[in-house]
């Protein structure tokens, strides 16, 4: 019992890390998912097309190696090469990887609302901008939050990925405890804590999700 006591100190602070990065994550992906969404679907084609290839490119090369990248090919990329630290370029690269996940789960949900309510707000005398704020943004948070919440908990496992830039996250403090104290107490503790963040995780998003189905009946 006191050993197990003992991990809770380091291991706090390794949860305190990543849920640095989740949080900042969170905040900066899901407004420019949102985004690129829009432009996704907009009617300039060349945008679209650039938007899609940037998806594409994001969805399919590993978060570890474009985390990698950013933290160690960027400072050589002519013109626009910059070294950064840690902890933001873990954050750029998961922002923009989740981004790409968010607009697709966001463009989905978009094209999912029927046509005739476009319509029906055009002729209502509303602005495109009004009609997605008023009209569409509203139906599409309802029918988005089962993807919105698979993604968001896969976050959570994958900030563990963090470890490869030497930050001192929840799975980088409880192996360094293993390694140094031959137990694997220490691994069976950070997945309890895990697993707590994703149950508050699922319980938020089910309680938003009977929240939004009040509107269904």
């Amino acid at each position: 019992m006191d050993y197990l006591l003992s991990t809770l100190g380091p291991l706090l602070q390794g949860t305190a890390v990543t849920l640095q990065v989740f949080l900042v994550t969170i905040v900066l992906s899901v407004p420019l998912g949102l985004c690129l969404a829009l432009l996704r679907i907009s009617r300039y084609r060349i945008v679209g097309r650039l938007v899609n290839a940037y998806i594409w490119l994001m969805r399919g090369t590993p978060l570890m190696l474009q985390m990698l990248f950013i933290y160690f090919a960027l400072p050589f990329v002519p013109v626009i090469g910059v070294r950064l630290p840690d902890f933001p370029a873990a954050i750029v690269a998961f922002a923009l990887n989740y981004a790409a996940y968010f607009a697709e789960i966001f463009r989905a949900g978009i094209q999912s609302i029927d046509r005739g309510q476009y319509e029906g707000a055009k002729v209502l005398g509303f602005t495109y901008g009004q009609t997605m704020r008023r009209i569409v943004l509203p139906q599409v948070i309802k029918r988005i939050l089962p993807p919105v919440s698979n993604e968001t908990i896969t976050l959570v496992k994958d900030t563990s990925l963090i470890y490869v830039l030497a930050m001192n996250d929840l799975l980088r403090a409880a192996r360094g405890m293993v390694q140094r104290d031959f137990t694997t107490t220490p691994f069976i503790v950070a997945a309890a804590f895990y697993l707590l963040m994703t149950l508050v995780l699922t319980w938020g998003f089910q309680r938003l999700e009977k929240r939004y189905a009040v509107y269904d009946e």
